[in-house]
């Protein structure tokens, strides 16, 4: 019913409600409750002083703002934020790998592009590079997907087709009709080795600084040149600041070898709308055409590129979850494949941890610049990493960043780090862990680690969120199985085994892996890709925690 997570903590979680009185025993140590303890939240295991440091997960989490007596529930009365020092690399670390000797044959079924690693799915996108042309976007989007079967909201689409329809036959009693017989029946696709088309709409291209045109413009070639797409449209006014030369630049720079098919339509050099509208629907179309003739093929689990995420996270997240995708992630490192770890305001309290596993100096010092960088710009606008944690987290038990940061990190496993990069690089290390700096707002980060090349996400949640990617399947990861039976329409898979003890870590993150190859393959649809969750969400460089 308790949890110490590491040796060296003074909190001590809860595993289920707890009352006061309530006498606790772990390790030979006793403490009675001095108040109501809830599940995920914690209690001093010793007493405090006001302005001693606490520990949790082995880190540094937070300052007592007061006294705090053994057993009391510790929360925002009582605990502010308070982070350790780091600085660069200090020390090596050895990694033991585990066994994947029962994975090392495997495959999975993906797209093999002319260049770079195979993909999960086999999209063709549409893409505004102002938002003056969403209208337009719309309108092809209408058009288009309608047409070839795609439509965006097809579940529920269908489902109030399916009412008419009986309504119409004269069916009053609508109550019996079965939501499950009628979704589970997909719209026939004209195109069924193209998994979509998908349009990506923004707020951006014009009105921002020339340094966001720069970003959008990168983050968009990165969606131009993934694995998981086969060709792209672009519509463009003509005048804004996010021009077609910086995206041809952006492809030149970190593409060179790309070799998909690229047509652009600029409003402003056409003789009509119309003019412009027929040409990118029929060169769509035709495209579509053209990626149909790809089919699965066997490809090796070292061209998967796993971005790891949490969202609506609780106080079981650094216990079940996001543990269960560490080992997934050192999994996949194993295997020669790349795991991806973003969200750099929630690494606020492992900085050290992560630099001493950088394989050189050099990109620990990298990570230390960023992460001196971004909270820097927070703190100039009278913010700061410790405004990270939202009203649900704190309400589910995660009080200060440096609770929930050490929590969220745990996603990225143990491996070495191979590889940090900043917004809009290109993902290209295998073999390791790599830092991709990201906001750790979730949509405007899984648009960043799609745009990085992720082929695959893993998206860790304990309170629910419905998240997708247009392009890039992402795999929901519950903390708990209240909230995976209350929401198992928009989760995938389930930890809460972990916190009832019933199964291990290493065992879920077996059971993970997977899943992911089922996914990676086309053999398991995420339900955000069956509800059509195209959350698309480009990061104005910025104070975004």
């Amino acid at each position: 019913m308790i949890l110490r997570v590491h040796p060296a903590d003074d909190l001590i979680v809860a595993l289920q409600d707890l009352k006061a009185g309530h006498t606790c025993t772990l390790d030979s140590e006793s403490w009675t409750l001095r108040e109501p303890v809830a599940a995920k939240h914690k209690f001093a295991a010793r007493d405090f002083a006001a302005g001693e440091i606490v520990t949790m997960y082995g880190v540094t989490v937070g300052k007592a703002r007061q006294a705090i007596p053994a057993g009391a529930l510790v929360h925002t009365h009582n605990l502010v934020h308070q982070t350790a020092g780091f600085s660069g690399k200090q020390r090596d670390i050895a990694w033991t790998a585990p066994d994947v000797s029962s994975w090392q044959e495997r495959r999975f079924q993906g797209f093999q592009r002319g260049t770079g690693p195979a993909g999960t799915a086999n999209h063709w996108v549409v893409i505004p590079l102002v938002f003056c042309e969403n209208r337009n976007l719309a309108f092809m989007r209408e058009a288009l997907t309608r047409a070839l079967g795609y439509s965006v909201s097809s579940p529920y689409e269908r489902y109030a087709l399916h009412l008419t329809e009986l309504h119409r036959q004269g069916l009053r009693d609508l109550e019996t009709v079965s939501w499950e017989e009628v979704v589970q029946s997909p719209t026939p696709r004209l195109f069924p080795n193209v998994d979509g088309i998908k349009f990506l709409e923004h707020g951006l291209g014009c009105g921002g600084t020339r340094q966001d045109a720069v970003a959008l413009c990168r983050l968009l070639a990165g969606y131009i040149a993934h694995p998981n797409v086969a060709g792209a449209t672009i519509l463009s006014l003509g005048c804004q600041h996010a021009q077609v030369s910086l995206l041809e630049q952006a492809l030149a720079e970190f593409y060179p070898s790309m070799d998909k098919p690229l047509h652009i339509f600029e409003q402003q050099k056409s003789a009509s709308e119309r003019d412009m509208m027929a040409r990118a629907i029929r060169s769509t179309f035709t495209g579509v055409v053209k990626a149909n003739e790809q089919t699965r093929v066997p490809c090796p689990l070292s061209d998967l590129i796993v971005g790891v995420e949490c969202g609506g996270s609780d106080g079981f997240s650094g216990i079940s979850a996001n543990p269960v995708i560490g080992h997934t992630a050192d999994l996949l490192a194993a295997l020669g494949a790349a795991p991806v770890l973003s969200e750099f305001p929630e690494l606020c309290g492992v900085e050290q941890s992560l630099c001493d596993r950088c394989v050189t100096p050099a990109l620990a010092d990298k990570f230390v610049n960023l992460m001196r960088a971004y909270e820097t710009a927070a703190q100039a606008c009278g913010s700061g990493f410790d405004a990270n944690p939202s009203p649900g987290n704190i309400r589910d038990g995660l009080i200060t960043d440096a609770i929930k940061s050490a929590g969220a990190a745990k996603k990225g496993g143990t491996a070495p780090i191979v590889d940090v990069l900043d917004y809009g690089e290109p993902i290209r290390q295998h073999g390791g862990l790599t830092l991709y700096c990201t906001p750790g707002n979730d949509v405007e980060s899984t648009t960043a680690l799609a745009g990085g090349g992720c082929t695959l996400m893993l998206f860790s949640t304990g309170l629910g969120t419905p998240t997708g990617n247009p392009i890039c399947p992402i795999l929901k990861v519950a903390t708990n199985s209240i909230l995976m039976e209350k929401m198992s329409d928009i989760l995938d898979f389930d930890t809460g085994p972990v916190i009832t003890g019933t199964q291990t870590v290493p065992e879920m993150g077996e059971a993970l892996m997977e899943l992911c190859v089922r996914t990676a393959s086309g053999d398991y649809i995420p339900k955000a890709v069956c509800l059509g969750q195209d959350d698309f969400l480009p990061w104005k460089r910025g104070v975004s925690l």
